[in-house]
């Protein structure tokens, strides 16, 4: 599969290799704690998951983590779930992120972008006296280590703000993003029973206001645990009654103080998409964050107080918390609050140039509709400061490789990561000193074994098998909200393969070491038993002009067959003819196999999303499948909930 594409689409050159902070780091760690000082990545890989406990210590020795009493042992227990990290230890992450007002107290921690892509700074040290003036209102309001802050907020600096002097008293961040409805947003805080409620009047996207006042009253009278309510002016309307205003919570002058909590304190609440059910409540802990992200962006990334971070995200996706964490590096964070396609498709690129972006971090989808729409970005703005263009959400199709390639530069690190909310970071994508090939994420991450596994278990290599991590991460959840017997976190990774981490993707580990993403695998496509992942199928599908999206679904019937329909929406203007029916088969059977050639084409009105813009595939084949649409999926989780009446239809036909 991967050896008929040997030559790399990518190779750092020497000086990148030489100054990359992981080459200083294997160097550093093969003369204090045994790493191999030979070999490069893949020996400091080997390196990292042979020897967890000693590799884990190097990183927090590495990034100076302040641990106000000391941890007894790195690991004490190594079983998943359940690993137990850095026992006795104590510290804050709030007070590393702020580390760098210390020595950088007039340069900006964060730029702020609108849709006007105007850069606004909030230096390191304002940053710091807002977070120590809201933390000393939190603690005045009753907020104790434990409690959860909500907030439903854009991506704004206030927002950063909040989710720093909620952490620095110890406190539990969680966020949504002002686009989700008063549903979806209590389907999430109402498990957690919030007691601050920090919300926006409304936001501004696509050129619009959209005001808000109505279902932030709603979550007032449905969170009856809120003792406080405190209003951002986005739209700059007045406070509601009852509510108190930001710019009183963060007026004072003071110093903050950081809540030494033990390495395994809540630090914050992610929710996963929850087509079905209620979204999960994930629980990550202070320390395994702390550590993960220093990990994932000062080694990984490469990140330091030389750069600009910017990853278009909103406060509902892990990537905003991770984009978050960049100030643990010292890192200056971009934050764009507004629509990543206004006021034309090329507008992330726009705000990379003004931003001075170095890391310039979007979606696959994103770069397939700039590649579409016939973007230049290269040609059309100042991107010499941009070294590295990471992608996520999906897998990165081989063209949006090839065109970041030639329409961004020739000598441009392209980073496909792939993690998960579950684990607020990746498993395998970015390595600043190995070769990029098409189609391929360079390698899985340190201390994470990455594996494809068979269904019996077996390691396979240069075939499909699903990911597997087998050992523990820091950043694993500590629990699920609300689940005492910790039966459904059990029952979400470990019930495939007992102790070992199944994620849902199936994967390619490549005898080279890298890494090839198919898509999730329990929306998986089985014909004749053999496995297929759907994102193969899209990438060779939307290719077309005609096709704005696609969606394919493999659904066993009853009589033991097996039905794959592809359902296509259509550009504007195209109509599903005989022809294009043809091109569409021959399409996949060429680039594909004639086994990936769907059952039939049906033209749809458009794709479901969830609400951070994944297909969702399990829902709709359960409708397919006749499950009810109530059953079937979780109504608030959905971008659009009237396209799921054509799939019921459709279903009901079949019938």
């Amino acid at each position: 599969m991967t050896s008929a594409n040997p030559s790399p689409l990518w190779r750092p050159d020497e000086e990148r290799i030489a100054q990359a902070q992981i080459t200083r780091f294997q160097s550093w760690a093969a003369e204090h704690h045994g790493a191999p000082a030979d070999g490069g990545y893949a020996a400091l890989h080997r390196w990292s998951v042979d020897e967890l406990d000693t590799f884990w210590k190097a990183v927090t020795e590495w990034f100076d983590v302040r641990f106000s009493t000391p941890y007894a042992r790195v690991l004490g227990d190594r079983s998943m779930p359940g690993a137990a990290w850095f026992p006795g230890a104590t510290l804050n992450y709030a007070e590393h992120a702020l580390r760098a007002a210390d020595t950088r107290a007039d340069e900006p921690a964060l730029l702020h972008v609108d849709e006007t892509h105007e850069p606004r700074p909030v230096t390191w040290s304002e940053l710091r006296r807002q977070v120590g003036s809201l933390a000393a209102e939190l603690r005045s309001l009753g907020v104790r280590p434990g409690d959860r802050v909500s907030g439903y907020l854009p991506n704004i600096p206030q927002a950063v703000v909040a989710l720093l002097a909620t952490a620095a008293v110890g406190g539990v961040w969680t966020s949504c993003a002002p686009d989700f409805g008063a549903r979806s947003v209590l389907d999430r805080f109402q498990q957690v029973e919030p007691v601050v409620l920090f919300t926006v009047d409304g936001y501004r996207y696509g050129g619009k206001e959209h005001d808000r006042r109505e279902t932030v009253a709603e979550l007032r009278r449905e969170l009856p645990t809120l003792r406080a309510v405190v209003h951002i002016p986005v739209l700059g309307t007045e406070a509601p009654e009852g509510a108190l205003e930001w710019s009183a919570l963060t007026s004072s002058d003071v110093a903050p103080e950081f809540e030494q909590v033990p390495f395994d304190h809540p630090l914050w609440v992610l929710y996963s998409s929850g087509t079905t059910g209620l979204p999960k409540a994930i629980v990550q802990s202070q320390g395994g964050i702390l550590v993960e992200h220093l990990k994932q962006l000062g080694l990984h990334c490469d990140l330091g107080p030389e750069d600009r971070f910017f990853w278009y995200t909103s406060t509902g996706w892990m990537m905003w918390n991770f984009l978050v964490s960049g100030l643990l590096t010292g890192t200056t964070i971009v934050l764009y609050d507004g629509s990543p396609g206004f006021p034309d498709t090329a507008a992330q690129w726009r705000i990379a140039e003004r931003t001075g972006a170095t890391l310039y971090g979007t979606s696959a989808a994103y770069v397939m509709a700039c590649r579409k729409a016939g973007v230049h970005p290269s040609r059309d703005f100042d991107l010499a400061r941009v070294r590295c263009v990471a992608t996520t959400g999906s897998p990165l199709p081989p063209d949006g490789f090839s065109w970041l390639h030639d329409e961004v530069r020739a000598d441009l690190w392209i980073a496909s990561v792939s993690g998960g909310t579950d684990v607020c970071s990746c498993f395998a994508g970015a390595v600043p000193t190995l070769p990029v090939y098409i189609g391929e994420l360079q390698a899985p991450g340190l201390g994470t074994d990455l594996q494809s596994w068979d269904p019996s278990g077996k390691p396979l290599v240069d075939e499909v098998g699903e990911l597997v991590v087998t050992n523990p991460m820091p950043s694993m959840p500590i629990r699920f909200w609300n689940d005492p017997d910790g039966s459904r976190y059990h029952g979400s990774y470990f019930d495939t393969y007992p102790g070992v981490w199944r994620h849902g993707d199936w994967i390619t580990v490549t005898s080279r070491g890298s890494v090839v993403i198919h898509g999730r695998s329990d929306s998986t496509l089985n014909r004749q038993g053999v496995r297929m992942g759907s994102a193969d199928i899209y990438e060779a599908v939307e290719r077309l002009p005609e096709i704005k999206e696609s969606l394919v679904i493999g659904v066993e019937q009853p009589d033991g067959g097996y039905w794959m329909p592809l359902f296509v929406h259509l550009a504007p203007g195209a109509t599903l003819d005989d022809a294009l029916l043809g091109r569409i088969k021959k399409t996949i059977r060429e680039q594909l196999s004639p086994r990936h050639v769907p059952d039939e084409i049906i033209e749809v009105p458009g794709i479901p999303h969830t609400l951070t813009g994944k297909r969702i595939e399990v829902p709709v084949k359960r409708l397919l499948q006749g499950t009810a649409l109530e059953k079937a999926v979780n109504p608030g989780s959905i971008d659009n909930l009237d396209l799921l009446g054509f799939y019921e239809d459709l279903a009901r036909k079949r019938a």
